[in-house]
């Protein structure tokens, strides 16, 4: 895997740390990231797409396994069922975490207040 330096990174993947919402995950177990995760997507009843910034500890040369890839497969398998439009790393210059962009939901029909 190459290694890149902030601003390399920073290219790549752009200046994403501000979005519409935050979800902080920093400081949490895997379980309780999850949880929070599903509950933000669960909860994602919104007729407009909207953007998070979730943010978890950065990796650090003692942190040990991070929340990283247990909420990256998260969010890999939430754009899979269409929960999720896209997501990329932050750079590294902003701390761990993702941004997402959330699709929205389509009103239906039969949410309309118009009669007929």
């Amino acid at each position: 895997m190459p290694i890149f330096d902030p601003e390399q990174l920073r290219d790549l993947v752009g200046d994403r740390a501000a979005a519409d919402h935050e979800l902080d995950l920093r400081g949490v177990s895997a379980a309780e990231a999850r949880s929070a995760i599903e509950r933000m997507l669960d909860g994602q009843d919104l007729a407009e797409a909207t953007t998070v910034v979730i943010r978890i500890d950065p990796a650090t040369p003692t942190s040990g396994e991070t929340l990283f890839l247990p909420v990256g497969r998260q969010l890999l398998d939430a754009r899979r069922r269409q929960l999720v439009r896209s997501f990329t790393p932050l750079p590294e210059g902003d701390g761990g975490g993702f941004h997402v962009e959330l699709p929205g939901r389509p009103e239906h029909p039969h949410d309309s207040d118009e009669t007929e």
